[in-house]
C-alpha cells in the first residue's frame, strides 16, 4: 500500500451542530468567510508544538459518519522533510470565519454566577469595577470570544479578580509584563 507523505492529509472531526451554527452565523452577516472554499489550518503536533508549515482545509472532502452525526472533515499540509507520518495524534485548528467585531478576553478574566452566566468586571473612566453579564462564542486559544455584553475599548480586570468588587475603585498596572527567562538564569 502506498500512502502519500507529501503533502499529507489528516482527517478530523466536526459536529453537523457546530457547521450548522457556523453556517447560520455566516448567513446572518455575524461572521464573514475568508473565502470561497478557503478556511486556514493549523497542525499542534503530539507535544503539543506548533507545526511550522500552515495548511488548509480541502472542502471537496467532507463526508458524514452516519452513526455519529460527526462530519469529518480533510485538511492538507506540506510535509517536505517527512515530519508528519501516517497514524501520528495531531490536532488541527481551523480558521474558517472572522468575526470583525469579535472581542476577546483572557480566559482567567471570565467568572461564573450561581446560575452559570459569564460575568466581566469592567473598569469604568473614575476607576470603579462594575459587574457585566457577557455572552460567550468561541474559544480561541488562551482567549474567549466575547459576542455581546462588551465594546470596543471597554477595560476589564484580568489580575487580581478575587480582590476587586463592584462599587470599589482599582489601581490600574500599566507597567509592561516581565520577559520569560531561562531556566537558571
Amino acid at each position: 500500500m502506498i500512502q502519500q507523505l507529501n503533502p499529507i492529509h489528516v482527517d478530523l472531526t466536526q459536529s453537523t451542530r457546530e457547521l450548522n451554527e457556523l453556517r447560520r452565523a455566516l448567513r446572518s452577516g455575524q461572521l464573514q468567510q475568508l473565502g470561497p472554499d478557503q478556511a486556514k489550518a493549523t497542525l499542534l503536533q503530539d507535544d503539543g508544538s506548533l507545526y511550522p508549515l500552515p495548511g488548509k482545509l480541502l472542502f471537496s472532502d467532507i463526508t458524514v459518519d452516519p452513526g455519529t452525526g460527526q462530519i469529518i472533515l480533510r485538511s492538507e499540509f506540506p510535509n517536505p522533510d517527512l515530519d508528519l507520518l501516517p497514524g501520528s495524534f495531531v490536532r488541527v485548528q481551523l480558521e474558517q470565519a472572522i468575526d470583525q467585531r469579535g472581542i476577546s478576553v483572557p480566559q482567567r478574566s471570565i467568572m461564573r454566577n450561581s446560575a452559570g452566566l459569564a460575568q466581566v468586571l469592567l473598569v469604568d473612566d473614575e476607576l470603579r469595577v462594575s459587574l457585566k453579564t457577557v455572552q460567550l462564542g468561541a474559544v480561541n486559544h488562551d482567549r474567549w470570544v466575547v459576542t455581546h455584553g462588551l465594546k470596543s475599548g471597554d477595560r476589564i480586570v484580568v489580575e487580581g479578580l478575587q480582590h476587586a468588587r463592584p462599587g470599589e475603585k482599582v489601581v490600574i498596572d500599566n507597567s509592561a509584563l516581565p520577559l520569560a527567562q531561562a531556566s537558571g538564569q
